[in-house]
């Protein structure tokens, strides 16, 4: 057999743990290179005491393939914990330790640009004066790594602990820090539950200095992670996101419907694509309509916390990770008014 990277993948696939799986499958080998005989990888992933006892089966178990001269298994200093795990019970919703403020920014459909909302808001409350956090939720397609232009794997002093990350003046944590931007998640409700509950617990969210406010960008719809934050976790408020058309509003009104039952106050709802203005002639066009959110929040007596335009810069910006509200155009106004609403409400 021909050393080469396949070769010791499929010697490390042998390499049985417990309670099951082996470090391939389990996502712990990274950085692989084998060069003239020499391997050398690096162990991450897992708790610190798993790795260091994983490392001479591992180093032992590629030294048996000809051809090998050395191996060099390196376990980095703060190797982060494995994410993902059945939930631990808790007595009920618990405050996240060194944030003062938790808003989850929701929506009930996809593609209405909750993301894109999040992370704009999120920079806008921290160009406002504001200690700020901004956590993914989303955790089968996180887009925050990309729109905040950052994506490396956060460090972990003692395997238990996660050290957040920063950009743009905000503390960050994502499931897509810990993931290749293509690799899929397929989990389970449990597993799913099981991560927030690390990303929100284990995170030292104040590792930066104690943060004002936490952003939770989560998942669209109505499923285990909105049910799971909103039960385990003491949410100041909820922003629902939605595009004005009625399709769009039909499942906002889900959203909000899902956060009424589960008694956490809805503290706004944001107009997105709400206008379109020709960058050549300067003709406005409502694309999806207009108002129907502002009407909707009158109808129920919510705060409309303001309309935001389809822009192009909004992408272009989100696509190259560094979000439109760090710098000064329309786009950033419009993002700094809602921070100030929030800012003026007390919620933040």
């Amino acid at each position: 057999m021909t050393l080469s990277k396949e070769s010791v993948l499929e010697t490390l696939r042998n390499v049985a743990l417990e309670p099951g799986g082996d470090p391939v499958s389990r996502g712990l080998i990274h950085a692989l290179a084998v060069e003239t005989g020499v391997v050398r990888f690096v162990l991450e992933g897992a708790p610190l005491s798993e790795l260091e006892s994983l490392r001479p089966r591992v180093e032992a178990a590629v030294k048996e393939l000809p051809g090998v001269v050395s191996v060099t298994a390196v376990i980095p200093a703060g190797s982060a914990p494995r994410i993902g795990g059945h939930p631990t019970p808790q007595a009920g919703p618990l405050p996240v330790a060194g944030v003062k403020h938790v808003i989850a920014i929701g929506s009930g459909k996809g593609g209405v640009g909750k993301s894109t909302v999040s992370a704009n808001l999120a920079v806008a409350l921290s160009r406002a004066g504001k200690k700020v956090g901004l956590l993914d939720a989303d955790i089968y397609g996180p887009s925050q790594p990309r729109m905040m232009g950052i994506n490396r794997r956060p460090a972990s002093p003692d395997g238990k602990t996660i050290l957040p990350l920063q950009a743009h003046g905000l503390t960050l944590m994502s499931i897509g820090f810990m993931l290749k931007e293509e690799e899929a998640i397929i989990w389970r409700g449990p597993m799913l539950m099981g991560a927030l509950q690390q990303m929100l617990g284990q995170v030292v969210w104040d590792y930066y200095g104690a943060l004002d406010v936490l952003i939770v960008d989560l998942p669209p719809g109505t499923g285990d992670i909105q049910l799971s934050l909103c039960q385990k976790t003491k949410i100041d408020g909820a922003i629902i996101v939605s595009t004005p058309q009625d399709i769009a509003m039909l499942d906002a009104r889900k959203a909000l419907d899902m956060f009424r039952r589960l008694n956490t106050p809805v503290i706004g709802l944001i107009e997105n694509m709400s206008t379109y203005v020709c960058p050549n002639c300067g003709h406005e066009v409502h694309l999806f309509g207009h108002g129907g959110v502002e009407a909707e929040s009158k109808r129920l007596d919510i705060p409309f916390l303001g309309a935001l335009p389809l822009d192009l810069e909004v992408r272009l910006s989100g696509d190259s990770g560094t979000p439109a509200a760090t710098g000064d155009g329309p786009a950033a106004q419009a993002y700094a008014a809602i921070a100030q609403q929030l800012i003026a409400s007390g919620r933040v």
